[in-house]
């Protein structure tokens, strides 16, 4: 399970850097083309200025989402190993063991 979360997390990762650097290379295009005052060309930068900062904006927004859900997630652990300090233990201890039976079998 946790393979497949591991997973999700590096895949989104990537997507995110993907994005960026689209961004980034759009923006580049956006600066190279500057001077060229063709009306068609002109059109086309602007649609791709408003794209881009839609893109930007967005983003930003998904980031500040998955910052706020850690967040949430992060409190509500903390919660529960609070309210239920035994429980935590003996599934930390288990996990523990679980993790050397694992590394001492690929020896």
């Amino acid at each position: 399970m946790s393979d497949l979360v591991d997973s999700a997390v590096e895949t989104k990762e990537q997507l995110v850097a993907n994005l960026r650097r689209v961004i980034s290379d759009a923006e580049d295009l956006l600066a190279a083309t500057a001077g060229q005052t063709d009306s068609k060309m002109a059109d086309l930068r602007a649609r791709a200025k408003e794209n881009l900062a839609v893109a930007r904006e967005k983003l930003a927004d998904a980031t500040a989402a998955g910052r706020e859900r850690a967040r949430q997630a992060a409190a509500a652990t903390d919660d529960y190993v609070h309210d239920n300090p035994w429980s935590s233990i003996g599934a930390a201890a288990a996990l523990g063991l679980l993790i050397g039976v694992l590394l001492g079998t690929r020896r």
